[in-house]
């Protein structure tokens, strides 16, 4: 017998007042963004990419908030916590500690080092090209395949549960418009940008939280109707077709245990406490799109505070978008909960389970006209705050570590206009891995953004770790760690999409001396067996001098000797290589200046980017010494350093009673 299953009413988002709503949001957002592209120069690397410099703590901190919180979180976290609980949530609460690592252990380093990427960093400090290139291109592969193709299709969800549009419709829409002030503003149009959309993100999360709760009865209604919530369909399966296990359908009895089964859990705790953590440490505290909000901040005081207040935001994400998506499963247990294949295709669209609607569908379902387009504009503040840092961050990836290796004559114009040219290259491999994004993981968009960060995150977060602390590891160790646990990383996630990772409904046949470890539990072993690899080769080789090693660890970052820089042969070549582009090129626009040549098209394109349309002088060698040698200011104000201090402490004590809580 088929089985048959209600649909709940279908409240598109299609009318007068929602449509109001959202376009009062893309005038606000691109409001902001007009504003803030005139405030700074971006014409320069250090105006389009870092924002000259000049952030304050709030915009700081927002922007880390903005930038973290994508669609995918939204979509991600309510769908994995209607299917298996609050144990998701981990992710976020670890973070308010390895927030307080970037703020005081890395970001004082990045800054007397001196450098926009974190590629530029591990060049100064262990010389070499090879560690540096391979870090770029390892970030710009996270980037697609665990940022922008997630955060793309999570949000085409979204809007295809709202408006019904196609999904490829609904992403290349999305696309255009956060293209657009991201090309354009630089990092600066991102921060102000973020700024906006974290409001918006927040109050129209709280609203649908209230909505959600009122609608089940409260937080015990939930405690007690979660574990019923069951879909009717099980009742009508034909078992000599299915044979579907009750654990695929029935909800987890430590559904509300952050802490869970070593051995048998979902989410194992020592997972959870040592493996997020790793995971989390490269991502906070190495990861270009975090890190290079704080080094836009005026000083270590405002990047310090707003770590913290990213912080404090983060304790938010358990109740406005966990429970909410647990909620959802209660209020739409055959769609949310759906376990039939072909009735899954039909709500959501594939296979292998549906809990990735649970937050949208409250929205569809729940929120009155008018708060349907808040929503649906909080959905698209996510997204294209996310997406643009992405964007920006990988732009300045490309940029000036790729880039300006094959062209190391390459000038500040040339590379602003390649910066945003590569925006567009990332954007059509990130659309061409949706397919995959869709499948992966049982359907839980989080477990797939997670899981594939734990195969390929480690040995970038233990090669960060012991570059900053531990002075005696150079660049064959580094280099070696990163290729042994890229190729150990490698053999698990290339079984993994060669099996298959399966759902409930159908297993995957992965060996299990393979896939049966944990991800989490993988990350931890992956991680220190990089550690064991570094040091071995490390301490076989010649250790770096000190001399090269100045204000580029922790222990010597107040150090006021001269460091000699082992990547200082390589700029001296690429400063002589653009002074000679800029004697070839001079002449031509001396002329296109004399003769008014310079076509209106050419003067509004730089307009809009930021540019004079001319070029800026090249500082001379003198000029490049002394800027080289200059010495960052990573000193505190007492009385603020003592405020940031207290604040740290209070944010950590309410961490630790949350995780005492929910354990």
């Amino acid at each position: 017998m088929e089985a048959v299953t209600p649909v709940s009413e279908e409240k598109n988002i299609n009318n007068a007042a929602d449509i109001i709503v959202i376009l009062c949001y893309f005038a606000v957002v691109m409001g902001v963004g007009i504003w803030s592209m005139f405030r700074i120069n971006r014409g320069t690397v250090g105006g389009y990419f870092l924002a000259g410099r000049t952030m304050v703590w709030w915009p700081v901190g927002a922007s880390l908030f903005a930038s973290n919180i994508g669609s995918a979180h939204f979509v991600g976290l309510a769908g994995t916590g209607a299917a298996s609980g609050i144990a998701v949530g981990g992710f976020e609460w670890n973070a308010l500690f390895t927030v307080l690592l970037l703020g005081w252990l890395f970001v004082p380093v990045y800054l007397t080092a001196g450098v926009i990427t974190m590629p530029q960093y591990l060049k100064k400090r262990f010389g070499g090209t090879r560690i540096s290139l391979y870090m770029s291109t390892i970030s710009l592969f996270l980037y697609i395949f665990t940022k922008i193709s997630v955060d793309m299709f999570s949000g085409a969800v979204f809007i295809q549960q709202a408006l019904g549009w196609n999904i490829y419709v609904a992403v290349i829409t999305l696309l255009f418009i956060t293209a657009m002030y991201t090309v354009t503003g630089g990092l600066a149009a991102l921060m102000y940008t973020d700024t906006v959309q974290t409001f918006i993100i927040i109050t129209g999360a709280f609203v649908l939280m209230g909505f959600s709760f009122y609608e089940v009865g409260g937080y015990s209604a939930l405690l007690e109707k979660y574990s019923a919530a069951l879909p009717l369909q099980r009742l009508s399966m034909d078992p000599e077709r299915y044979n579907i296990s009750e654990e695929c359908y029935i909800p987890r009895e430590d559904a509300f245990k952050l802490l869970r089964d070593p051995l048998h859990g979902d989410m194992p705790w020592p997972g959870v406490i040592f493996g997020i953590a790793i995971v989390g440490s490269w991502f906070w505290c190495s990861d270009q799109v975090i890190v290079q909000r704080c080094l836009a901040a005026r000083n270590l005081i405002h990047a310090k505070a707003g770590c913290i207040l990213c912080g404090y935001l983060k304790l938010l994400p358990v109740f406005l978008m966990v429970f909410p998506g647990m909620i959802s499963r209660v209020l739409y247990p055959d769609e949310v909960g759906c376990v039939v294949p072909e009735i899954c295709k039909k709500v959501c669209g594939t296979e292998v389970g549906c809990s990735n609607i649970a937050y949208p569908k409250l929205v569809v379902s729940l929120m009155p006209t008018g708060l349907r387009g808040l929503m649906l504009a909080v959905m698209l503040a996510a997204l294209m705050s996310s997406l643009a840092s992405i964007f920006n961050s990988s732009s300045t990836l490309f940029t000036m570590d790729i880039w300006t290796r094959i062209r190391p004559q390459a000038r500040e114009q040339e590379l602003m206009i390649v910066g945003r040219v590569w925006i567009l290259c990332i954007v059509a491999v990130s659309i061409c891995w949706i397919p995959v994004v869709q499948a992966a993981q049982s359907g839980q968009l989080f477990d797939y953004i997670q899981s594939v960060s734990s195969y390929l995150a480690p040995p970038i977060a233990a090669v960060f770790f012991m570059a900053l602390f531990v002075k005696r590891v150079n660049e064959p160790g580094a280099f070696w760690g990163l290729m042994g646990g890229l190729a150990i990383g490698l053999s698990r996630m290339g079984a993994e999409f060669a099996f298959g990772t399966g759902s409930c409904v159908f297993p995957s046949n992965c060996p299990d001396i393979v896939c049966g470890v944990h991800y989490l539990y993988f990350a931890i072993i992956l991680f220190f067996c990089t550690i064991v690899l570094v040091f071995l080769v490390s301490y076989n080789t010649p250790p770096v001098d000190d001399k090269h090693l100045h204000r580029l660890v922790f222990s010597l970052r107040f150090s006021k000797e001269e460091r000699v820089d082992l990547d200082m042969e390589e700029e001296e070549r690429a400063r002589k290589a653009r002074r000679e582009a800029e004697r070839k090129t001079r002449d031509r626009a001396e002329r296109e200046a004399s003769s008014h040549t310079q076509s209106v098209l050419r003067r509004l394109i730089a307009c809009f980017c930021g540019g004079s349309g001319s070029q800026a002088p090249e500082p001379t060698e003198e000029e490049a010494i002394a800027a080289s040698k200059q010495i960052p200011d990573i000193s505190e104000d007492p009385k603020w350093r003592h405020v940031i201090d207290a604040n740290a402490l209070i944010m950590m004590a309410v961490a630790i009673f949350c995780w005492g809580y929910y354990a």
